[in-house]
């Protein structure tokens, strides 16, 4: 791989040098030259308005895959905690790098990440690898993506995981895009299978399976589906290497900025569906958009998150976040009271693995009812009130 830029084109204006994440450009004599602390990111080639530099990667078949270790994932940090889905990924890549017999490492990244490496250490990661900037307090895909590309391409890691939520959907493709690598998304099932990562995730609508591998390309990526995979167990640990990356981040050069983020909850606990232990889930039964008050009343009761089939959706009633099934989130809660909702495969591929599933519906041919520990043939209107009411008084004696 190798990085050039054309002294003919150059101008030294200076953008890729504030673009550059690891300070490896410097203007002289107003040209722009790289220095060896280059990741060849590419931050640069993409803020270069006169295509002066130009960035050379391996063909495939002159990659040595032998060089690329170690399985990472990339953590996820949103409002000063750490998702209870970068656990799920860390117990994932304990696993595999077990089998594989590599190190599993964790890549922070954000301002303020440092308290979190004692959490990752005491779950079992070997590495620890920070990439620290006050600028990178709020998520953007241009400063992530480069930063990240730039990490990737240095240590070269043999596997990557990100989470499947709304920001990692949203690096990860531009990752694999700018390496020019393959990536799975949304997956539910990873392993080990002749050396290589086996990824598996739903198709066509969740009637089949698929088997993805990547035999030519590295780092292998997917995302993995929050709530799918078990969390790594916590024991105290001592011996994880930390290695901290300096970065620099140039906000001005963004081609989108960011003026306000809005958390939309329709719970007084503003509990995300994907880390809720209950669930009050709507469907089409529902009847209108009026009607989710009637369970956003009992969610609340239980301190619990309202959730939502596709068809409740799609008809307007309830935000695409708190979509549960094949197309929004998967759950696993302990308790999921399913109102309205008929059942189909797409719904229950998103919710079967919940400790208890309770469903309210007026027709006792639903197929909800196949799932379901406990069933009420009723009308929710009625029934979900009463169930509220009930709870109300029993948690007041209590």
């Amino acid at each position: 791989m190798s990085i050039t830029v054309d002294k003919e084109k150059c101008t030294g204006c200076g953008l890729c040098e504030k673009a550059c994440p690891f300070g490896a450009i410097k203007i002289v004599e107003k040209i722009a030259v790289i220095g060896d602390e280059c990741t060849l990111c590419g931050a640069c080639v993409d803020q270069c308005n006169l295509k002066a530099i130009s960035l050379q990667r391996k063909k495939l078949k002159d990659v040595d895959l032998s060089q690329y270790q170690d399985v990472w994932i990339v953590a996820e940090i949103k409002d000063g905690k750490v998702r209870n889905v970068s656990f799920e990924l860390l117990g994932k890549a304990i696993e595999l790098a077990d089998e594989l017999m590599q190190d599993p490492c964790v890549l922070l990244i954000g301002n303020n990440v440092t308290k979190f490496t004692q959490d990752f250490s005491n779950r079992g990661a070997k590495k620890i690898y920070i990439a620290e900037n006050e600028d990178l307090k709020d998520y953007h895909t241009e400063t992530y993506s480069s930063v990240i590309t730039g990490i990737i391409s240095k240590y070269k890691p043999n596997i990557v995981l990100y989470p499947a939520t709304i920001s990692g959907r949203d690096l990860a493709p531009r990752i694999a895009a700018t390496l020019e690598l393959g990536l799975t998304a949304d997956c539910t099932g990873l392993s080990i299978k002749d050396g290589l990562l086996l990824q598996t995730r739903p198709a066509f609508g969740g009637n089949i399976m698929a088997d993805i591998i990547c035999p030519i390309t590295r780092p292998q990526m997917a995302t993995v589906r929050p709530n799918v995979m078990e969390m790594a167990s916590a024991n105290d640990n001592e011996n994880t290497k930390i290695i901290e990356i300096p970065v620099n981040v140039d906000l001005q050069g963004l081609k989108i900025k960011t003026k306000e983020i809005i958390s939309a909850s329709s719970s007084e606990c503003g509990i995300p569906v994907c880390e809720a232990d209950i669930i009050v889930s709507g469907g089409r039964g529902v009847g209108c958009q009026e009607n989710f008050k009637i369970l956003e009343d009992l969610a609340n009761v239980l301190k619990g998150a309202v959730g939502a089939s596709r068809a409740a959706v799609d008809l307007g009633w309830i935000p695409k976040s708190q979509q549960v099934g094949q197309s929004g989130t998967t759950v696993s809660p302990r308790i999921y009271i399913a109102c309205g909702i008929s059942g189909t495969i797409q719904h229950l591929v998103g919710m079967k693995s919940s400790d208890i599933i309770i469903a309210i519906n007026k027709d006792p041919e639903a197929p909800i009812f196949n799932v379901a520990n406990y069933g009420i043939v009723g009308d929710l209107c009625e029934v979900v009130p009463l169930l509220t009411e009930a709870l109300k008084k029993r948690l007041s004696e209590n």
